[in-house]
């Protein structure tokens, strides 16, 4: 994938009269449900009336839709996909750059890892400013080893490619810290979401658990599963929500131990309502950066089980707003679940601190103004002299 130093030129492919709006490219690998698919949503509805913004992504998931109703264009990348094919990449290299000459943004903003990589190697073609969200570097020490050998070496060699950086917690930007960029170039801007009218009731009866994730790695729902067959939860069901080529494994793995006991309703429209109708939420990962579906469960005001993980520990504190576990742990997993279950006023105190602790620090305004400013400052800095609309 060796890129040109030399920026193709494509401005005879802009408006005779370009728009006074900046305009942002939105880069994805896939675009079927997570959380970093979310964040993309959320961004681009936020950007109503401030940008026009354009969602490129693989695969023909639900983002084009949302992206869609938020008023952005879309086109979808045909080749871009997580297949590890190096000839795949250079053909999705060549799409994307193709597309973006289309599109002619004033800035690339790019999301997941191989989005994330040959979006940076096109801006580098194209002259154009890149902003690279990290969600979770895959480096983390709590990863296999290959993927952290693999995973360091692209980021190290691709990092002086980003304009500017943007971790969505303070561990990840530690990490960030040990890769060739400056310091001034990273940011942490903790993930926000918009407010909704559902709430949860805590501290009513335990009769649903709530786990809204893809079933793959780095997510564990397999311990989760394990954790509430051991827990003595009478009359009480686990949701777990999502999709994933783990799915069928997990469904069989739970008929084993919990049968009838554990519902796959598959990817949820509406998660507020879900998670409305939950006293508890529960995730299992063995790393995360900062996870969107915790945030949804303190919007709701519910209590977290939660793997202790460093992300994590930044969105909730242990007997605070909920309980961080060691998932690989199954009693001391099985007994923070009891713990819940046995205490309807703890529910409640955690649920209702977890509420208060999303409105200070959490909502969608916080994120897209400090977005905002990252982009003003990555134009700033651009050679090209663009500059952001006031």
């Amino acid at each position: 994938m060796a890129a040109s130093t030399q920026p193709d030129s494509y401005e005879h492919l802009r408006p005779a009269q370009p728009s006074q709006r900046l305009r942002i490219a939105y880069l994805i690998t896939n675009s079927e449900i997570g959380g970093a698919q979310s964040h993309v949503g959320d961004l681009l509805q936020s950007m109503q009336g401030r940008a026009e913004t354009v969602l490129l992504a693989g695969g023909d998931g639900p983002l084009f839709d949302i992206a869609a109703r938020a008023g952005a264009e879309t086109r979808r990348l045909t080749r871009l996909d997580n297949a590890l094919s190096p000839w795949r990449a250079v053909t999705a290299l060549h799409e994307l750059v193709h597309a973006l000459k289309s599109a002619a943004p004033d800035l690339i903003h790019v999301h997941s890892a191989k989005a994330g990589a040959l979006g940076r190697i096109a801006g580098l073609r194209l002259g154009l400013p890149v902003v690279y969200t990290v969600h979770g570097f895959a480096f983390k020490p709590e990863a296999p080893w290959r993927q952290r050998l693999a995973a360091r070496a692209a980021e190290w060699l691709l990092a002086p490619l980003a304009s500017r950086v943007i971790c969505v917690a303070e561990a990840e930007r530690r990490l960030a810290s040990s890769l060739p960029v400056p310091a001034d170039r990273i940011a942490v801007i903790p993930n926000g979401i918009p407010d909704t009218a559902h709430r949860a009731a805590p501290q009513a009866p335990l009769r649903r658990l709530v786990m809204v994730a893809r079933f793959a790695a780095p997510k564990r729902p397999d311990a989760v599963i394990r954790a509430f067959a051991r827990a003595n939860l009478r009359d009480c069901e686990l949701v777990l929500a999502g999709d994933g080529p783990q799915r069928t494994a997990m469904e069989q793995l739970a008929q084993q131990l919990a049968p009838g006991r554990v519902r796959f309703p598959g990817n949820v429209a509406d998660i507020p309502a879900l998670l409305a109708s939950a006293q508890a939420f529960v995730l299992a990962s063995d790393h995360e950066g900062f996870p969107l579906s915790v945030l949804e469960a303190m919007r709701a005001g519910l209590p977290v089980t939660a793997s202790d993980l460093p992300g994590i520990r930044e969105q909730i504190g242990h007997n605070s707003h909920g309980l961080l576990v060691d998932h690989d742990d199954e009693s001391e997993f099985s007994a923070a679940l009891e713990a819940l279950a046995s205490d309807s006023a703890l529910r409640g105190a955690l649920g209702s601190a977890a509420r208060r602790r999303w409105e200070q620090h959490y909502g969608l305004d916080q994120m897209t103004e400090a977005t905002w400013s990252v982009y003003r400052d990555a134009l700033a800095s651009n050679p090209r002299g663009a500059s952001l609309p006031t």
